[in-house]
């Protein structure tokens, strides 16, 4: 399957500062540095030399460089091995490399209409009990074989 490709539409470039809230429509890329929250209606890239310190509302976030704050990325969130994201993220997929720093907590809640309805304890309970009494089947049924076999061997000895 073939990624799908985004069109950037701002870039805020290396070098460049914003102070304040920044709000934009579509894409962007950042690899400058934002004081202040971010809120992009498509994807927001934050590259290696991007620093964003303030709150982010964005579908997708791809950060490759410095977040300051909390992430709210519904769709998708992706911490690259560059990435350094101090902050609590909600999201509904999240991809950290191996080498990114994350601090903070992640919450992946999803809309509960769209999940399965989750066994009762009560039904879980039922599911151990069925679960011992099968063990101890095969433990009988393994024991009587046992036993068959010695009685046809004329032996005496049973299994423990």
């Amino acid at each position: 399957m073939k990624k799908q490709e985004v069109q950037i539409t701002t870039i805020i470039g290396n070098g460049a500062e914003c102070n304040g809230d920044f709000n934009a429509e579509g894409s962007i890329r950042v690899d400058g540095t934002i004081q202040g929250n971010v809120t992009v209606s498509g994807t927001l890239i934050v590259g290696v030399s991007g620093y964003i310190n303030g709150d982010v509302n964005a579908s997708v976030v791809i950060v490759g460089g410095e977040i300051n704050g909390n992430v709210n990325a519904p769709d998708k969130m992706e911490l690259t091995s560059t990435a350094r994201m101090i902050g609590d993220i909600v999201t509904t997929t999240i991809v950290i490399d191996e080498r990114a720093v994350f601090q903070g907590n992640c919450n992946m809640n999803q809309d509960v209409s769209g999940k399965k309805p989750r066994p009762d304890s009560r039904a879980l309970k039922a599911g151990k009990k069925t679960a011992k009494a099968a063990i101890e089947e095969v433990l009988r049924e393994v024991e009587a074989a046992g036993q068959q076999e010695s009685e046809e061997t004329g032996t005496s000895e049973t299994m423990p």
